[in-house]
């Protein structure tokens, strides 16, 4: 088995808020591999008086944890009891009620001799790799089908000049209108304080010879492909493949800057904190 990982903070003054890690039993017997991207708050009171590179490290932890020990779980089953384990680490003295009580997007896998699990919440993907060569993308595609509403409102701002004052009320409004979607019937979901959003999550199973490879990436490295168009999911994994986690965090990097250089505005942030995970089986 070979296992790489690279991560990279957005911003080198900020802390991260992606968590990554990769667990091996110790029977030798399979493994698990856990990817979390934490959701940034806007400014302003979030309700919490923790930070959300404690939400993930405190999630994950609990993740690699449970996704170990209880093998009798599912992949649901185990989101749900770490959400609420995390939940009630910080209940006493934080208000889990706040709509951006800390919370994070998820990628687990777990495999064994047999099969292979995956479960996806939110806009972290997961891509394996067939012994044929194959990619699948494992990926919560809720964020890209959003009401007429909110994606009449995307598009108003993408008319609007850049830096102009009516292209910065427009994006205001189309940020509240994505807000008010979230872990809403009719949007999308993250990991936050509720567990009965694990049951949200697109989960399956494969047998295990029908995957060598798996791959976790948060979003901010997911750029390579779906912000930067430099190729599809599965060149993106090729990509990976030739020049390791590290080199596709490195060339998604190079691409911010170029943008940044030429004055045109990435979607979201300008530099987001990028996680590569490669487990080869």
């Amino acid at each position: 088995m070979r296992v790489e990982l690279s991560t990279d903070p957005g911003d080198p003054a900020r802390p991260n808020e992606d968590f990554a890690s990769v667990a091996l039993p110790a029977s030798g017997k399979g493994g698990t591999l856990v990817v979390l991207d934490g959701v940034t708050p806007p400014a302003g009171d979030d309700g919490c008086v923790h930070d959300v590179p404690w939400f993930v490290a405190s999630l994950g932890g609990a993740l690699g944890e449970l996704s170990v020990s209880r093998r009798d779980m599912d992949l649901a089953g185990i989101l749900s009891l770490a959400i609420a384990r995390t939940a009630e680490a910080h209940r006493s003295t934080c208000d889990l009620s706040h709509p951006r009580t800390p919370q994070a997007t998820v990628v687990l896998a777990r495999w064994d001799a047999e099969r292979v699990e995956h479960l996806v919440l939110s806009d972290s993907l997961l891509l394996a790799e067939s012994p044929a060569g194959d990619v699948t993308v494992v990926a919560d595609r809720r964020l890209d089908t959003l009401p007429a509403r909110v994606t009449n409102a995307r598009d108003a701002v993408r008319a609007l000049p850049e830096g102009s004052p009516e292209r910065d009320a427009a994006a205001r409004e189309y940020v509240a209108a994505v807000e008010s979607l979230r872990n809403a019937e009719d949007g999308f979901f993250t990991a936050a304080a509720d567990p009965s959003a694990a049951a949200r999550a697109v989960t399956g199973t494969w047998p295990r010879t029908a995957v060598r490879t798996l791959v976790g990436l948060t979003d901010g490295a997911g750029r390579w492909s779906d912000t930067f168009g430099e190729g599809d999911w599965s060149e993106c994994f090729a990509f990976v493949r030739k020049a390791g986690p590290q080199g596709l965090i490195d060339r998604v990097r190079v691409l911010e800057r170029e943008r940044e250089a030429a004055g045109v505005r990435a979607r979201g942030k300008a530099h987001d904190d990028a996680t590569v995970v490669w487990v080869e089986l």
